[in-house]
């Protein structure tokens, strides 16, 4: 806290042991960022991370790459070869780089060329400050981490929903639900992300915040002002005690002449005319003092141009907005797939209704024919029973006329339906 100025809620943020939101605070003196598996304070001059794991490794090691490059970019800017600043490699760039490379191969004619366009260079891509360079770093792992994790779970998402439209399983269910779930938790942290970077930008005062060079450059300037007019009021204390003493003495010279009565009157005189110098000089001094600090104040409070910490967040803005509608593109395939998935299930049901309904008629036609072989089998006594006039022959004929009686009721039932839509 006393090294970067934080309070302890602040730090709290920085907890691995308690889970807080994707947060990115600009305060006086630090940065606190907190963006996925980043954990850090960007200062002026350090960065302080409280994180571990491989991915944090690979951070680690581009940051300090980063910062190099910035380190012998500043350098270069610092001994005054400006126009030598190699971009290309600070900034990644391998086109710029041959296009240097080409300019200083040529003739006198093509170095100036060259070096108006190192110059166009110059003003164009503009040296970050140190915690710009910090911050660019951690957004772009946050960013990439988020945009790889998108990636990968649309490489595998894909084939599952088209295994399941093809086959409907216990398995392929599951390797959807599963799908789904971290489909959910990747869409909940990147909407986060996307969210602390909007209100970044649509609040000025809180980029200002973040622009720790300038301020820290400020306040130099301000402590060497302040000491300099430290040292300017005590240079007017003594002119103004020198004077005094001069008047002082020429008083008590011009007194003395006059006797003891006139010494003690010159003495009087003395002691009123230093006090009025005195006040008159420090009145002068406060006055100055004051001008020069209200003019310090109102430099403190100009507003700082937001454009360029605007331009970095909003590339990183456009980058995590990019993951976020590839999240809801799939998420909007998989709504769709479910959808499909339950106009089948919802398609075999009414098959299986509609087979239901046919064995339901079935049963009942047959139980027709079962009252009447019910009836036959009572104890009574007919002709159809009596062997000299009734034969097998009689007996096929009722068998049969029963068969074709419940065939024909069948058939006329399934008519009946089909006139009613109620089976296909």
């Amino acid at each position: 806290m006393r090294r970067t100025g934080l309070p302890a809620r602040d730090l709290r943020i920085l907890d691995p042991l308690l889970s807080y939101p994707s947060t990115v605070l600009g305060r006086e003196r630090a940065i606190v960022i907190n963006l996925e598996h980043i954990k850090a304070i960007i200062t002026a001059q350090e960065v302080l991370l409280n994180s571990q794991g491989p991915s944090v490794t690979s951070f680690i090691e581009e940051l300090q790459r980063r910062i190099l490059r910035h380190h012998q970019a500043r350098s270069q800017e610092a001994r005054g070869n400006g126009n030598d600043v190699d971009w290309s490699n600070l900034y990644d760039l391998e086109e710029p780089q041959s296009r240097n490379v080409s300019f200083r191969n040529k003739d006198e004619e093509g170095r100036t060329e060259g070096k108006q366009q190192n110059a166009e260079n110059r003003d164009g891509l503009k040296l970050l400050p140190f915690e710009f360079v910090a911050l660019e770093a951690c957004l772009e792992a946050a960013c990439s981490v988020l945009d790889n994790e998108a990636r990968t779970l649309e490489q595998e998402a894909h084939p599952a929903l088209d295994k399941l439209t093809t086959k409907i399983s216990t398995l392929n269910l599951e390797r959807v639900r599963q799908i789904k779930s971290r489909l959910v938790a990747i869409t909940g942290r990147v909407q986060k992300v996307r969210d602390e970077l909007e209100h970044l930008l649509d609040d000025d005062e809180d980029m200002a915040e973040m622009y720790l060079t300038e301020k820290l450059e400020q306040q130099q300037l301000d402590d060497s002002s302040v000491s300099s007019i430290n040292e300017q009021d005590e240079l007017d204390d003594e002119a103004n005690q020198q004077d005094i003493d001069e008047r002082t003495r020429a008083n008590i010279s011009y007194e003395g002449n006059g006797g003891p009565t006139s010494y003690d009157a010159g003495l009087q005189n003395m002691d009123n005319t230093r006090e009025q110098l005195i006040a008159a000089a420090r009145t002068l001094s406060k006055d100055s003092r004051g001008t020069r600090t209200s003019t310090t104040q109102s430099a403190i409070s100009k507003q700082l141009d937001v454009e360029e910490l605007e331009m970095l967040l909003e590339a990183y803005f456009v980058q995590i907005d990019g993951t976020l509608n590839k999240l809801s593109t799939l998420r909007e395939y998989v709504d769709d797939t479910e959808d499909y998935i339950n106009i089948m299930l919802d398609d075999k049901q009414n098959h299986l209704l509609q087979m239901g309904v046919m064995l339901t008629t079935a049963t009942l036609v047959v139980s027709a024919f079962v009252v009447v072989a019910g009836i036959f089998g009572m104890n009574i006594h007919i002709e159809l029973f009596d062997p000299d006039k009734a034969g097998m022959p009689q007996f096929l004929w009722t068998v049969g006329g029963g068969t074709t009686g419940t065939i024909f009721l069948y058939v006329i039932a399934m008519i009946w339906y089909k006139q009613r839509r109620l089976i296909e």
